[in-house]
């Protein structure tokens, strides 16, 4: 938690934003996972964090602009929540500890709600991922709950984007915290894993330092052998020598702020010459959108440099050939990296991904529909204090390779005889997270290893 002053900061910008109305800020609650006592771990709406900034459950914040108050609805603590729980601060001086002074029973917000509306003014909310809010807003609104996001407002997406997308100094430091627990994280499986360990015993390792700093993890853990599946959350497979192990894992602060990061590592403890090869084209597109990134320029523009990067290195392989403005304007380079760049980072691992891409990532600007450029989440103009993510990838995904050959997509760029012998290399990604400075960029958190042999001196330590 930061200061009551930056709470309250943060949400007069926000009501300075609108004219009238009320702001409706949801938190969350508890999730069942099998009955009612039996819940997942619980997680804060990183919007509600941001402007209320308490990791607890069953919260809703309220900005009124027009009478000029704000108010945190929800249940004082009862005699049944210290005997299960122990003595807590109540919930009256956790709202002061954030500047909010009015604290009223949840049972209440319904009917405020509703007075607001009938009385005409607009209640503002955010697009609802939470089944219950979403159950709730139905009812407290008298709509379906398939329309609730149909009502969401606009106007208060593209302001909290606005806001959240700058980074402050305190956050960055929040931020380069979990960057660094998530480097700690990645050196430490390159330090265990070997041949005959399962990917979950690794996993374990992974997250064994995350707790170690009373840290989550900020989304489920990839550790596979099968890196040419993007998101692929089996850890089932056991590591074989030849074998190329990709993680994408990163740590969550007790506070929301987040870290990712994705390293790829030789099995045998030494790649291949055929692996090395591949993984220091994999870097040198790392690199390139390293070079590029500053204020005034789009991420879709170094997304797309990148991509040129990767298709330039297929075509001194044989895999490609042509004209590689082509090969990229086309999309042909996306059969190997179907997926974007980056996309913003913050209190959410993919932040405000709630809001919507095209308003976190895009600011209202056209969002491609082609194969590959269609998920790049961040495409919009980068400014000084984003903080975002920079991975590119490079696959051989032999489903999607046997279709296009099958549909004789882009014959005339692609060799597929040369391809075909790529069949099961798998799939291998590196990503770090960035800050835009005021001419060009830093790499947030200590030095993470990054070329081959860098990879190859940390793998020692698993053999020693």
């Amino acid at each position: 938690m930061f200061s009551r002053r930056t709470y309250e900061k943060r949400r007069l910008a926000l009501k300075n934003q609108f004219e009238k109305g009320v702001i409706l800020i949801c938190g969350n609650s508890l999730s069942p996972t099998s009955y009612l006592d039996n819940a997942f771990p619980f997680v804060q709406d990183s919007t509600f964090l941001y402007y209320f900034g308490l990791n607890k459950e069953n919260l809703m914040g309220i900005i009124d602009i027009d009478k000029e108050q704000e108010i945190i609805f929800g249940n004082e603590l009862t005699i049944d929540d210290i005997i299960w729980g122990g003595p807590q601060i109540t919930l009256a001086d956790q709202c002061k500890l954030v500047g909010v002074d009015n604290v009223f029973p949840y049972e209440e917000l319904g009917n405020y709600l509703r007075d607001a509306r009938n009385a005409g003014r607009r209640v503002h909310y955010i697009n609802q991922y939470l089944p219950e809010n979403i159950l709730k807003l139905s009812e407290w609104f008298g709509i379906k709950p398939s329309e609730v996001n149909r009502y969401s407002s606009d106007a208060l997406g593209y302001a909290v984007a606005e806001q959240r997308n700058f980074k402050t100094p305190e956050e960055v430091q929040e931020i380069e915290k979990a960057v660094n627990i998530t480097r700690e994280m990645h050196l430490k499986a390159m330090e265990v894993a070997k041949s005959g360990m399962k990917e979950y015993e690794v996993v374990a390792e992974i997250e064994k330092v995350a707790k170690s700093y009373n840290c989550g993890t900020s989304f489920h853990t990839i550790c596979t052998i099968n890196g040419q599946i993007l998101h692929n959350h089996n850890h089932n497979n056991i590591l074989k020598e030849g074998d190329l192990l990709l993680i994408d894992a990163g740590a969550k602060l007790e506070n929301g702020y987040c870290g990712d990061m994705t390293t790829t590592m030789p099995v045998s403890g030494k790649f291949t010459p055929e692996q090395k090869e591949m993984y220091n084209l994999l870097i040198s597109m790392f690199d390139r959108a390293s070079e590029l990134i500053k204020p005034g320029i789009t991420y879709k523009e170094v997304h797309l440099e990148v991509c040129k990067v990767l298709a330039k290195g297929l075509m001194e392989k044989n895999i490609l050939k042509g004209d590689v403005e082509e090969i990229v304007s086309k999309g042909v380079h996306a059969l190997f990296m179907p997926h974007g760049l980056g996309h913003m980072m913050g209190l959410d691992v993919h932040d405000m991904e709630n809001i919507g891409e095209v308003i976190v990532g895009y600011n209202g600007q056209f969002k491609s529909e082609q194969f590959g450029l269609a998920s790049l989440r961040l495409g919009r103009e980068l400014e000084e204090d984003f903080i975002f993510t920079v991975e590119p990838g490079i696959y051989f995904i032999p489903e999607l390779i046997k279709q296009w050959k099958n549909e004789e997509k882009f014959v005339e760029y692609i060799n597929y005889d040369e391809l075909e012998k790529y069949i099961g290399f798998g799939g291998m990604r590196y990503e770090g997270d960035f800050l835009v400075t005021k001419t060009g960029n830093r790499r947030l958190g200590e030095e993470m290893v990054k070329y081959p042999e860098e990879v190859e001196k940390v793998r020692e330590k698993a053999f020693e």
